[in-house]
């Protein structure tokens, strides 16, 4: 079955750094694109990463550009999200999305159950 697996989130204070993973399982990792999104209460789902096969297609909303880091080891079927000097509106459920790379609004999507990220002093 298909299993997206998130990890590393947890509480920090700000200007700390944590490393998210995503674990992935019964799809074809390489044929998919891997996305981060985030939600906080009140707010609706929120983009913050993506990364395609080939790697040069990269995307970041611009709340997190030059602070977070998105790749992937194809080898491991696993997505990571590097997210550094974290800010207090970084706080959000974390959630790990692959979509098949197919020009299609319909295409296969599967989501992790989500990792809570907390930023507070």
């Amino acid at each position: 079955q298909v299993q997206l697996v998130e990890s590393g989130g947890g509480l920090v204070q700000p200007g700390e750094s944590l490393r998210l993973s995503c674990e992935t399982s019964g799809f074809a990792f390489h044929d998919f694109a891997m996305r981060w999104y985030r939600q906080s209460p009140g707010k609706e789902r929120e983009f913050v990463a993506a990364i395609g096969n080939p790697t040069f297609h990269i995307d970041y909303a611009e709340s997190v550009k030059g602070r977070f880091t998105i790749s992937r080891d194809d080898t491991r079927r696993t997505a990571y999200l590097q997210m550094n000097i974290l800010k207090p509106e970084d706080t959000a459920v974390y959630y790990c999305n692959a979509r098949l790379q197919i020009p299609d609004e319909g295409a296969p999507e599967y989501w992790g159950q989500g990792t809570q990220v907390t930023v507070s002093s």
